[in-house]
C-alpha cells in the first residue's frame, strides 16, 4: 500500500471535499481524485460515498480510518526523528501563534534571525486555529493555554498584561455600570475568554458595538471610534491615539506558553530560534 495514497485518504476524510483536501496537501484536485480511485481499487472497497455535499466515509472507510491515522502517526514520527538530527542552521521552521503576538512580538525577532542566517526560512502562521505539533502542521507553537498533546515539550514563556483602552477623546466608563459605553470584544466563539467575561462583569449596562476574534482588528476598531476594548498592552503600545483607562480591578493577565514535539528537541534551527525568543521576549 502506498503511504501517499493513505495520506490522501486522510485529507479527504478530514476536509470533506477533493478541493479542500487538495489545498491542504498542496496537490491538484484531479491528482487527488485519481489517487483515491487507485487506493479504492487496491483495497477492493469504496471508502467514500460521493454526495452533493462532498465525500462521506462509508462503513469500510470508517473502519480503516483509525489504522490510517496510526500509519500517519508512525510516518510523521519517522520524519520528526530524522529532522531532529539536523545540526545546520538551515531549512524551514514553521511557527504558529496568535495574530497580534506573531505580528508585534515574534516578527521583529524572527526577521533579525533570518537576516543573520541566510539559509534559514521561517513560516509564521497567525490565526485562531490550533496547529498540530504531532502532524508537523507547526514545529514550534505559542499559545495562551498549556499544551495537552502527548509528546510535547513546553514551558511558560511570559505573562502578558492587558488593559482597558479607548481613544483619547473617549470618556472612561463608570465601573460597575458602563451605561452609555460601547464595547469592542471577542466574537461569540471566544466569549468565555477572561477579558470578555471581565468586560461583561465590569460594565453590565454597556452595549456591545463590535466583535472580532482578531486582537488587531479590535484595536483598529477602537482607533476608529467603535468603542472601548480590553487589549494586550504590548499590542496597544503600537497603536497611536489610544489611552489606557485605570480600572480596579484591572483586566486579567494571560500567560503565553511555547511548545514543540519532543522528537525535534535536537533540531538545531528550532533550538536557536527558541533560545533567541526566550532571551528577547
Amino acid at each position: 500500500m502506498d503511504w501517499s495514497d493513505v495520506r490522501i485518504f486522510l485529507a479527504i476524510a478530514r476536509n470533506g471535499t477533493l478541493g479542500a483536501a487538495a489545498r491542504a496537501l498542496g496537490q491538484s484536485q484531479p491528482t487527488m481524485g485519481r489517487r483515491l480511485k487507485a487506493l479504492e481499487a487496491s483495497v477492493g472497497h469504496a471508502l467514500f460515498q460521493r454526495t452533493t455535499e462532498g465525500f462521506v466515509l462509508t462503513d469500510e472507510g470508517s473502519a480503516v480510518l483509525p489504522h490510517a491515522e496510526r500509519m500517519e502517526e508512525e510516518a510523521l514520527s519517522f520524519e520528526r526523528e530524522l529532522d531532529g538530527q539536523g545540526g545546520q542552521l538551515e531549512g524551514t521552521l514553521r511557527i504558529a501563534s496568535s495574530d497580534w503576538f506573531g505580528t508585534y512580538v515574534l516578527t521583529p525577532v524572527l526577521s533579525q534571525l533570518v537576516a543573520e542566517h541566510p539559509q534559514l526560512t521561517i513560516e509564521l502562521l497567525t490565526d485562531a486555529r490550533i496547529y498540530s505539533l504531532a502532524r508537523r502542521e507547526a514545529d514550534l507553537a505559542f499559545r495562551i493555554t498549556p499544551f495537552k498533546e502527548s509528546g510535547v515539550i513546553q514551558r511558560k514563556l511570559t505573562r502578558i498584561d492587558y488593559g482597558l483602552y479607548g481613544r483619547s477623546d473617549t470618556e472612561p466608563p463608570e465601573t460597575g455600570s458602563g451605561a452609555g459605553a460601547k464595547l469592542v470584544t471577542m466574537d461569540h466563539a471566544f466569549e468565555t475568554f477572561p477579558d470578555a467575561a471581565w468586560l461583561r462583569d465590569t460594565f453590565p449596562q454597556a452595549i456591545v458595538a463590535f466583535r472580532s476574534n482578531n486582537r488587531e482588528v479590535q484595536a483598529k476598531a477602537v482607533q476608529s471610534g467603535a468603542g472601548i476594548a480590553v487589549l494586550p498592552d504590548r499590542l496597544a503600545q503600537h497603536m497611536t491615539g489610544l489611552v489606557r483607562f485605570d480600572t480596579q480591578p484591572p483586566p486579567p493577565a494571560r500567560d503565553v506558553w511555547v511548545g514543540y514535539h519532543s522528537d525535534l528537541r535536537r533540531l538545531r534551527r528550532l533550538r536557536v530560534v527558541l533560545d533567541t525568543v526566550l532571551d528577547t521576549i
